[in-house]
């Protein structure tokens, strides 16, 4: 029998990013669900209606949420992708998602639906950018009524044009970060009008668009090289940099979602980028 709070952090999930605009390739949805509330006896609460948010399911984050006495994890990435053939300890994310099932942890799980839905993952990321219009980098998403409900990537139109070094200094302060990694093809621009933006891994997606820059987490050395070579700028953040700053945002649009008076969400404070410059 599904929990109550569990189906209704899954209608709230589906109000704000709905599935159907997910990648025919992804996985997203509920994709563990657990047939009990974990109960800590450390936590003396009436209601146990906590979210913990997080970018990706790890081992410190299921320690965290059951910390937190959180029953439901939104992780971003789906922690269930390629079909399972077994369940077993030896594998670090079998044995999270196993830990979860023990403790009573359901998780659900947005990815590119989050990336495509108006308001979402890369409409936060163009927003950093300064003012401007932004559009759908690939054809819109429409609903059975034909109303547009998403689209892939983004493509930011700024209202005054910009240099390279101004650009990049907006994505490190909208992101938090200190360092990216920029390719400048041979021919510098001096004025940066046009960028395509693609959250995560964007190479397939961004190569070959018009744009003046590809603004995303991660790409090929094959598709950085060719697009440098047609003339592009690229601007490299880390996969996940381009992703987590987001959980706040989500935060704050699931509490106006959910209407429940003892509702708590978090934010993850384990999860982090796996890679560190040293």
């Amino acid at each position: 029998m599904s929990i109550p709070f569990v189906k209704t952090v899954c209608r709230a999930m589906e109000n704000i990013a709905p599935l159907r605009l997910a990648e025919k390739w992804d996985n997203v949805g509920l994709l563990l669900e657990s047939h009990r509330h974990h109960q800590s006896p450390s936590h003396k609460l009436n209601g146990n209606n906590r979210v913990l948010l997080t970018n990706d399911l790890t081992s410190s984050v299921v320690e965290e949420s059951i910390t937190l006495n959180a029953p439901v994890i939104v992780s971003y990435h789906p922690p269930i992708f390629k079909p399972l053939q077994s369940l077993t300890l030896t594998n670090p994310l079998q044995a999270s998602l196993l830990r979860c099932v023990a403790e009573g942890i359901s998780v659900f799980s947005p990815h590119t639906s989050l990336d495509s839905a108006w308001g979402g993952v890369n409409d936060w990321l163009a927003k950093g950018l300064g003012t401007g219009e932004i559009s759908a980098l690939v054809g819109e998403k429409l609903d059975a009524s034909g109303t547009s409900e998403g689209a892939e990537g983004r493509l930011m139109i700024l209202d005054e044009p910009v240099s390279v070094k101004e650009l990049v200094s907006r994505v490190k302060r909208h992101l938090g970060l200190s360092q990216v990694q920029v390719a400048y093809p041979s021919a510098v621009l001096s004025n940066i009008r046009t960028v395509a933006i693609c959250a995560g891994s964007g190479g397939s997606m961004l190569v070959g668009r018009e744009a003046d820059v590809y603004f995303t987490g991660e790409m090929s050395h094959h598709e950085v090289l060719a697009s440098v070579a047609a003339g592009k700028h690229v601007v490299l953040c880390g996969h996940t940099n381009t992703e987590r700053g987001y959980l706040s945002v989500l935060a704050e649009r699931l509490r106006k979602e959910i209407q429940i008076e003892d509702l708590e969400i978090f934010v993850s404070k384990q999860d982090a980028h796996p890679l560190t410059f040293v």
